[in-house]
């Protein structure tokens, strides 16, 4: 991923065969004070205040390094790479010695690109996978040891602020509000956004009022239902699953929706976006902040639904890593849409590490600082 300034107004088999083919190119806790042990991890760039946000989540560990510019941030390094660290967990209970593997190579490579961008200040993440696992907390303990870095277990509700706090940027300034969804690999979070006030410096808050997390992503999803080949019947009942879920919440948040559009952040929904753009690869420039309406996004379902395994596989913008994963995420999408029939949706390519680096930057007086 280049420089760029961000955040301002406007199944075991498939891991396997991706070591050798990663067509994803998309770059991918606690704070200083809690044990992330910055001190050792200082290195070469020193470039200024520069802040660190790390997502290891149930089927990605991403990484932002950035340092604040303008009303917003500059991205100097980034990271991503799909682990799958919560593959089985839903079956076993359990973290797998493989997915644990995977996870601390991935984490190794963070360490060094924080290291090497003299990273002053970071919060590292660790989402539903580690929620869920029995043995997550000593997977954390682990992670210390061998790799210097102390992750933070975060709660759901935690993660559906942070989601809003890097998304709220991208709502529509004219619009009354927004249904934020983030459909993630072992949990999705919906939030109901109202207009934000313009901040007097840096990005605008989030208005929260209303959350739910479900149990649901598209790895969970995918392993109770399938994903290499799925058809109507399975993809009807991921979707009416789903949609119980969301039930309650869309009951108390579902009225009042004219002026209101949807903002959706996840794999998912850049990778329908990537399709309905018939993009050659994915380029965030074009994913992120663009809009797509309900017919579309219908039209790129039923185009996936109709490709075979092979075929999800070859399309540029979904490849191995997700060719079993993305039908799951257009069901629990689909279940959306049902629940909240917004005419538009927004595509984010941000979410929990953006909201984590204004979180910090706002913390320490950045934007005012700079001004």
């Amino acid at each position: 991923m280049s420089d760029g300034t961000r955040a301002g107004n406007g199944p075991g088999s498939a891991v396997a065969r991706a070591q050798a083919h990663r067509p994803d190119s998309r770059p991918a806790a606690a704070s200083a004070g809690s044990g992330v042990g910055l001190g050792s991890i200082m290195g070469r760039d020193r470039g200024g205040p520069t802040y660190a946000a790390l997502d290891l989540g149930t089927n990605n560990c991403r990484l932002l390094v950035a340092r604040p510019s303008g009303e917003g941030f500059r991205v100097v390094d980034a990271f991503s790479r799909i682990i799958r660290l919560g593959e089985g967990v839903s079956g076993t209970g359990r973290l797998s010695e493989a997915a644990i593997g995977r996870a601390i190579a991935a984490l190794s490579v963070c360490r060094d690109k924080m290291k090497n961008r003299g990273v002053s200040r970071a919060r590292l993440i660790a989402t539903e996978a580690c929620r869920a696992a029995a043995n997550g907390e000593q997977f954390r303990e682990r992670v210390a040891q061998e790799v210097g870095l102390s992750l933070e277990i975060i709660d759901r509700e935690t993660e559906a602020t942070l989601a809003a706090t890097g998304c709220t940027p991208l709502l529509d300034p004219e619009a009354r509000g927004a249904i934020l969804f983030d459909i993630g690999g072992g949990s999705t979070e919906l939030v109901r956004l109202a207009r934000s006030e313009q901040s007097a410096v840096g990005p605008p808050p989030p208005k929260i009022a209303g959350w739910i997390s479900l149990p649901h992503g598209v790895v969970t999803l995918a392993e109770s239902y399938g994903g290499t080949e799925v058809a109507p019947d399975s993809f009807a009942a991921m979707v009416a699953e789903a949609a119980a879920l969301i039930a309650p919440f869309a009951a108390a948040h579902g009225s009042g929706l004219s002026g209101v559009h949807l903002l959706g952040t996840s794999g998912t929904v850049t990778t329908i976006a990537g399709v309905h753009l018939d993009l050659k690869r994915y380029d965030r420039n074009r994913i992120d902040g663009c809009w797509m309406d309900a017919t579309e996004i219908a039209q790129v379902i039923d185009r996936l639904l109709a490709m075979s395994y092979e075929e999800r596989i070859a399309s540029p913008c979904i490849g191995v890593e997700r060719a079993d994963l993305v039908l799951a995420g257009c069901a629990i999408l689909k279940a959306i849409q049902q629940a909240f029939p917004c005419p538009r949706l927004r595509v984010a390519d941000r979410g929990l590490r953006e909201g984590m680096l204004v979180q910090m930057m706002r913390e320490d007086g950045a934007w005012s600082a700079a001004s």
